[in-house]
């Protein structure tokens, strides 16, 4: 959705200031526009490694993925952490990384970039099983 240059001005006022959108018309801004122009594009990735992965090699695979970052412009963010969740749903997944895009085709550009596709060499020797879920935020 293109916004035209008075409404991205008028949104940003709206934040800056903190002005009460509900006393502006609803032709000068509208809930949808605002949840659109906040919207990021969430990468999330579980990982399941094989049982004899040791961790010195979960390591050298949390350290490749967390590098990404510095090599591919196009994640904004990456973080990632170790289930620790009591309930016992996790399938057997016990690593998470969660990387934010601002567009598609920030995704797709990082998809094949050749880093992230060197990266898929470091973690297939320790890899049981791998989910991705891509959402864009609301």
């Amino acid at each position: 959705m293109k916004f035209q240059l008075g409404t991205v001005v008028l949104l940003l006022c709206l934040f800056t200031f903190n002005i009460n959108a509900s006393a502006m018309s609803q032709s000068a801004i509208s809930s949808t526009h605002v949840l659109k122009q906040d919207s990021v594009l969430r990468h999330v990735v579980l990982f399941k490694y094989k049982a004899g992965s040791t961790s010195k090699d979960i390591e050298k695979v949390q350290q490749s993925f967390v590098d990404l970052k510095t090599k591919i412009p196009q994640i904004v963010s990456l973080e990632w952490g170790v289930n620790n969740s009591p309930e016992g749903l996790d399938k057997g997944f016990t690593h998470c990384f969660f990387l934010t895009f601002r567009s598609e085709e920030d995704r797709d550009a990082y998809l094949p970039h050749p880093d992230h596709k060197a990266f898929g060499e470091v973690i297939g020797p320790f890899l049981e099983d791998v989910l991705v879920v891509d959402y864009w935020t609301h």
